[in-house]
């Protein structure tokens, strides 16, 4: 018997509980401090937050190192590709580019994701970072390669 959850479209609010739920959230993102916010199927976006903790994420300037704001960056693209297939595919990053607009902080980071593009072999994903006074910290562009669940080899 198949479950009817995998059958049936799941909702933007069935996606966002099942990000708030899960108990296997990896370890990359655990260490970012990462959190969903918002998703939005329609627009092929998701919005989320960042806990960058000064123990573990700074540079010898007391800022993000740009490596873990590029980290943010993709993981941001990554779920808003998950979102945009209704959470049947993964989407391995391909490439991607960054422009460092200011020095990032420790403290809370929003995060934009969004697919300009779900095409049948390639994404099109776009990201952004914002401290908590709103101003723009960094933003990304980059190509994935969305994979079924069901097909993806670690």
């Amino acid at each position: 018997m198949t479950d009817v959850a995998e059958t049936e479209a799941l909702t933007d609010e069935a996606i966002l509980a099942r990000f708030h739920r899960t108990k296997n959230q990896p370890t990359g993102s655990q260490t970012l401090g990462f959190h969903i916010v918002a998703v939005s199927q329609a627009e092929k976006s998701v919005e989320v937050s960042f806990d960058a903790k000064p123990e573990l994420l700074l540079n010898p300037m007391k800022q993000i190192q740009g490596g873990y704001l590029c980290a943010m960056l993709d993981e941001c693209m990554s779920v808003a590709c998950m979102v945009a297939s209704g959470m049947t595919h993964v989407a391995p990053t391909a490439e991607m580019k960054t422009t460092f607009y200011r020095p990032a902080m420790p403290g809370r980071i929003k995060g934009i994701g969004k697919v300009a593009k779900w095409g049948r072999t390639i994404a099109f994903t776009e990201g952004e970072l914002y401290d908590a006074e709103g101003r723009l910290l960094a933003k990304a562009t980059g190509t994935a390669v969305p994979t079924p669940f069901q097909n993806y080899k670690k």
